[in-house]
């Protein structure tokens, strides 16, 4: 095979969202010239989704039985393989079931020999913004991995929101951490193929688009580290609880780093910072928001910090 490595794509939204609608806009437009397949994941036994997709010359398999994660594992290594073996596609699309992990799904990509054979190119969340500005989906565990996975996120069925609504969801998607490459409204889950370009590149430092309500003297800056470089949790909880004291007037410091194999967000606020697990898997990255502080220093020590 050539050194070429298949882009991936991750469709990823909750259940009755428009994924396969946001899918079958993207094949319209495809360029005929270049190679797709598709790996559809159905809840239920009976795959209706891929009976949809498999009308138009594109390779289109089925794993059944639900979550793309516990139950899949295994099964979606086997059925990528042979896709790559059998097609040799420049994109491989995946549809994630509304119930799936997405960020699963991206871990069982990134084992050998797969990793080796594929990218993770720009992955989808769609979402009804009616249900991501509502708290009870907002809180859900599940829905806050397929927001946190997604590069792009779509928001489909605008048509249905008043302008209220959609303005809530423009606010709260702008708050997002990590921030999205990019925000689009879409109807009836139209996508634009261009979208599966948009350039998902870490910048090692970056400045943060907007700040607190505030223009109190309060400067902002942000840091990457690539995807694959392990952070060590004493020394990243050493560097938590010293970060005070690199800075001055700290009044937020947030991050999502990789550690020992899996990924953690870290939040201080108020003075006290806590964890939890997240699904974000781009890159580990840190933002801070402070009176002064000495960007080289905090840099410094953050790779300290790596294992």
């Amino acid at each position: 095979m050539s050194v070429n490595k298949t882009k991936v794509h991750l469709i990823s939204g909750f259940l009755g969202t428009g994924k396969t609608t946001a899918l079958k806009s993207l094949m319209e437009q495809k360029d005929p010239n270049e190679k797709w397949v598709i790996i559809v994941n159905e809840f239920g036994e009976i795959g209706i989704d891929g009976a949809v997709l498999s009308d138009n010359g594109i390779p289109v398999a089925e794993i059944a039985g639900g979550c793309l994660c516990c139950t899949a594992g295994a099964q979606l290594g086997t059925t990528v393989q042979k896709m790559l073996r059998d097609a040799q596609p420049a994109r491989l699309m995946i549809e994630a079931s509304g119930l799936a992990h997405a960020a699963s799904v991206i871990d069982d990509l990134k084992v050998k020999p797969l990793q080796d054979q594929l990218e993770i190119a720009t992955v989808f969340t769609v979402v009804d913004p009616r249900q991501f500005i509502n708290p009870d989906y907002a809180q859900q565990a599940l829905y806050k991995d397929q927001i946190g996975v997604c590069d792009v996120l779509v928001a489909s069925k605008t048509d249905l929101c008043t302008p209220e609504e959609l303005e809530q969801f423009r606010e709260n998607a702008a708050k997002l951490f990590p921030p999205k490459a990019k925000v689009v409204e879409v109807e009836n889950a139209r996508m634009d193929i261009a979208w599966l370009d948009i350039p998902v590149i870490e910048k090692p430092r970056y400045r943060i688009k907007a700040l607190p309500d505030n223009t109190m003297g309060f400067q902002s800056q942000g840091f990457t580290f690539p995807a694959g470089k392990d952070f060590d949790g004493e020394r990243l909880t050493n560097f938590f609880n010293d970060l005070p004291k690199f800075t001055e007037g700290l009044v937020r410091a947030k991050g999502v780093f990789q550690v020992m194999g899996t990924w953690v967000w870290l939040n201080w606020v108020d003075g006290k910072w806590g964890a939890s697990q997240v699904s974000w898997r781009r890159d580990s990255r840190f933002e801070l928001i402070a009176k002064s502080f000495d960007a080289d220093l905090i840099e410094k020590k953050l790779n300290e910090a790596l294992e």
